[in-house]
């Protein structure tokens, strides 16, 4: 089973925001307009959808035609333990990249390491993992 996958509709920044996912996460945004897909109930560069390509988080955005762009409240996604801490912190420095931390990322007392950040675009992030201190420490 595929697990469910964020779409995000914003407010006319779904290019931005995937480029600036791509840079975060690796891979490459992919997007197609309205007008590529023959549509007419909006800007024709809008775009309509767009995904990450060859990235370890898989993600979507669109930009919102003709309903609300995303809002959130009491949302966060989480990124535990998808990847290793040294990803993973650079993902959570990448995020709050003209963002909002929330919470920094550290260790807590029962030897996880978490922290929260809303990114430029408001999605609020859970990234965590496992400890990765040398046994001893």
């Amino acid at each position: 089973m595929t697990p469910p996958s964020p779409y995000l509709h914003l407010p006319g920044t779904a290019r931005e925001a995937l480029a600036f996912y791509a840079r975060v996460f690796g891979g490459r945004a992919q997007v197609h307009t309205l007008a590529e897909l023959g549509r007419t109930d909006g800007p024709a560069d809008a775009v309509a959808h767009g995904y990450l390509v060859e990235s370890p988080v898989e993600l979507f955005a669109a930009d919102a035609v003709g309903e609300p762009p995303f809002r959130s409240e009491g949302l966060m996604f989480a990124l535990l333990g998808t990847s290793d801490p040294a990803t993973l912190r650079g993902w959570f420095d990448g995020l709050a990249d003209g963002g909002r931390v929330v919470d920094d990322l550290q260790r807590r007392p029962w030897g996880a390491s978490d922290g929260q950040v809303v990114d430029r675009f408001g999605v609020h992030w859970l990234v965590g993992f496992e400890d990765d201190a040398p046994a001893g420490e």
